[in-house]
């Protein structure tokens, strides 16, 4: 995932999500989790609540180069505050990784409206 530093710069990091919503309405749901970081004080949280905009890339790899493929997301991110739906995006989140319904995150929660969808895949169609 991508967000801006306060100087225009990108700032990619890896991150865990769970993607939510139907139809038009896409969101992307990710958390700080209990994973080791230098600090709770997140600079993606930092940039977020600066500037919103965020990008994500997806991508599959093959040996078979002509199954790779990648999805790229640009949209809006906000910390959520809701507690209805934090625990939504939690829960979401608890399905998808085993791990936090055994040690449950209890940082921020942060949604990505998505407004984009680019992709490409390979000659064979992707999975």
């Amino acid at each position: 995932m991508a967000t801006v530093t306060s100087q225009g710069r990108p700032h990619v990091v890896p991150f865990v999500f769970v993607l939510a919503g139907q139809g038009s309405t896409r969101i992307v749901y990710w958390t700080v989790d209990h994973k080791p970081k230098r600090s709770r004080d997140l600079k993606r949280i930092r940039n977020i609540e600066a500037n919103t905009a965020v990008e994500f890339v997806v991508d599959g790899y093959d040996e078979d180069w002509d199954r790779l493929w990648w999805v790229r997301c640009s949209g809006i991110a906000r910390v959520v505050v809701s507690q209805d739906e934090r625990g939504s995006a939690l829960r979401a989140l608890e399905e998808k990784y085993p791990q936090y319904a055994n040690d449950p995150p209890d940082g921020p929660v942060v949604a990505i409206e998505i407004e984009s969808i680019d992709g490409w895949e390979g000659k064979a169609q992707a999975p």
